[in-house]
């Protein structure tokens, strides 16, 4: 996989960045189009579910369902 891609995401009124590898990035991209919604908003939702889990392996273990689910 390539190096960290950093984006900030605004998250419950707090901005805050996220650093992931490009390849999850596009998965969460394409996610987001399918589901008709920004990136930024398809994070919230990765937000709000996440429990304990850090933010960052929360959005790689999304896109690693949302790939074997071949949804993309």
């Amino acid at each position: 996989m390539g190096s960290l891609k950093k984006r900030s995401i605004n998250l419950a009124g707090h901005a805050t960045s996220l650093a992931l590898e490009p390849e999850f990035w596009a998965v969460l991209q394409q996610a987001a189009s399918a589901d008709r919604i920004s990136v930024a908003a398809l994070i919230q939702r990765i937000d709000a579910g996440r429990n304990e889990r850090p933010l960052a392996s929360a959005c790689r273990v999304f896109a690693l369902h949302h790939a074997q689910a071949g949804t993309i």
